[in-house]
C-alpha cells in the first residue's frame, strides 16, 4: 500500500477533507477554556476517521476492513456531537455547523456505501488463512457460581 493508492478511495479523500475542515475551520474559534477539552475531543474523533478508513484499507481481508469503517463511522458520529455542542455553546456560527453536519451526513451514506460494496465483492475471501481461526476451550474458563459468593 502507499498514499498513491489510497488516495483512490473517495470515501478516504472525504473523510480527510472532512477532518481537515475541523481543524482549520472550528478548533480556531473555540475558546482558550476548551484547549484540553472540546479542542482534544474533535482533534481525535475528526482524525480518526480516514486513519480507520486506511487502516481497513490497509487490511487482508474484507471483514476487517468493515470492522474499521464501523468505528471511522462511530468516530464520525462522535464528531458530529461534539459540533452539536460547539454550535450549542455558541462557539461555531449556524453557517459552518449546517455546512459540517451536511457534509457529515453525506460521509455517513459514502462509509455505508463503501461497507455495501466491501459486502458484495468480499475481497480477500480467497486468501490463504481466510478459514483458519483460533478457537479456545470454553471449558477451561466455567466459573462455579458458589465461588463467587
Amino acid at each position: 500500500m502507499s498514499i498513491k493508492s489510497l488516495e483512490t478511495l473517495e470515501v478516504w479523500k472525504k473523510a480527510k477533507e472532512f477532518a481537515l475542515r475541523v481543524y482549520r475551520e472550528v478548533l480556531p474559534l473555540l475558546p482558550a477554556e476548551e484547549k484540553w477539552n472540546l479542542n482534544q475531543q474533535l482533534r481525535c474523533s475528526s482524525s480518526s476517521v480516514p486513519a480507520n478508513i486506511a487502516e481497513g484499507y490497509g487490511r487482508f481481508y474484507y471483514q476487517e476492513t468493515i470492522r474499521f469503517c464501523y468505528i471511522a463511522r462511530g468516530s464520525l458520529e462522535e464528531t458530529l456531537s461534539h459540533l452539536v455542542l460547539c454550535f450549542e455553546l455558541e462557539y461555531i456560527p449556524k453557517e459552518l455547523f449546517d455546512a459540517l453536519e451536511q457534509d457529515g451526513e453525506k460521509l455517513t451514506q459514502l462509509v455505508n456505501g463503501y461497507v455495501g460494496y466491501l459486502k458484495r465483492s468480499k475481497q480477500g475471501c480467497n486468501e490463504p488463512g481466510v478459514n483458519h481461526s483460533t478457537h479456545e476451550d470454553p471449558v477451561l474458563y466455567k466459573i462455579d457460581p458458589s465461588a463467587l459468593e
